[in-house]
């Protein structure tokens, strides 16, 4: 996709949505992050059901050790893969703990290192939680990048590697959920909805749908 169209996909998905927000419902940034953990392989509705009664007793690493694994499994016990979930959240609690003050750090190093967080959840809490321009590829952004000709490639480090490059500056901040959005409601992965989706024109996708 030639520059200027990029800059135009972006303008035009954020006329759509001006200020878009993680659909993840959380407290503070280690809140953010557990939920995060929690999503993969999961609905962020599903997570949101389940952290609702979760957030209102845990809000802090402390509070979550002390509740403990069996404890958290209560909770959880709706989303899938919740017994290796539950065993990361307090073991990354832990470390937290032990290694960063209680806070959850501002480095992605750092948030690689704990338990159950990769790549896609360190770039979604730095971008969420601080403000930075990192983007986080999950199903929908990897489809959506592919499908439009926006940034093909076969993993999801190489579509991040090249949206990073190819979106300007201006619209890094929310480029990642713009794409998520837009590829949870338009640009979905059975029938997309192209005669309704906001960059029809610029994308490469062969085969659009006409109804």
């Amino acid at each position: 996709m030639k520059k200027a169209d990029v800059d135009e996909f972006f303008r035009r998905l954020a006329d759509r949505a001006p200020a878009p927000k993680s659909e993840l419902n959380y407290a503070n940034p280690y809140t953010l992050l557990v939920a995060v953990v929690l999503s993969a392989q999961a609905t962020d509705a599903g997570v949101n059901k389940a952290t609702k009664p979760l957030f209102a007793k845990v809000k802090t690493p402390e509070a979550m050790v002390e509740l403990g694994l069996e404890g958290l499994k209560g909770y959880i016990k709706s989303i899938g893969l919740y017994n290796n979930k539950a065993k990361n959240i307090i073991a990354l609690s832990e470390k937290l703990i032990t290694d960063h003050n209680s806070k959850v750090p501002r480095d992605r190093a750092a948030l690689e290192a704990l338990p159950g967080v990769g790549r896609k959840t360190a770039n979604v809490v730095l971008n969420v939680a601080f403000g930075e321009p990192t983007m986080a590829v999950d199903t929908h952004v990897f489809r959506v990048s592919n499908r439009t000709g926006l940034a093909k490639g076969k993993t999801p480090l190489a579509v991040e590697q090249k949206l990073v490059k190819a979106i300007p500056g201006k619209w890094m901040d929310h480029a990642h959920h713009w794409l998520i959005l837009h590829g949870r409601y338009t640009c979905v992965a059975r029938k997309p909805k192209c005669p309704e989706c906001a960059v029809n024109d610029l994308c490469t996708f062969k085969g659009k749908t006409t109804v």
